[in-house]
């Protein structure tokens, strides 16, 4: 199930956009981003190309994202969230 979008920047110089926060059956990771090819299969069209990137992208990202939702989260248990 998707659960967000995500934008990084690496080294203040290269943008990637469209990155997945998604929660699968064995857990939530990052799914880097695709696009549909004709034959009905998605291709990434950006990638780490090592283990330990892609590791170090999804711990930022994952982060992240559970601190926005903690933040949300403590915004609607002390009544300032809507």
């Amino acid at each position: 199930m998707l659960k967000a979008y995500a934008t990084i920047t690496i080294d203040d110089c290269f943008v990637v956009r469209d990155l997945k926060v998604i929660e699968g059956r064995k857990g939530i990771f990052v799914a880097m981003p695709s696009r549909r090819r004709s034959d009905g299969t998605f291709k990434d069209t950006a990638h780490p190309l090592d283990t330990e990137t892609r590791e170090r992208i999804q711990e930022r990202v994952l982060a992240e994202y559970v601190k926005v939702i903690n933040s949300r989260y403590m915004g609607f248990s002390q009544g300032t969230g809507s």
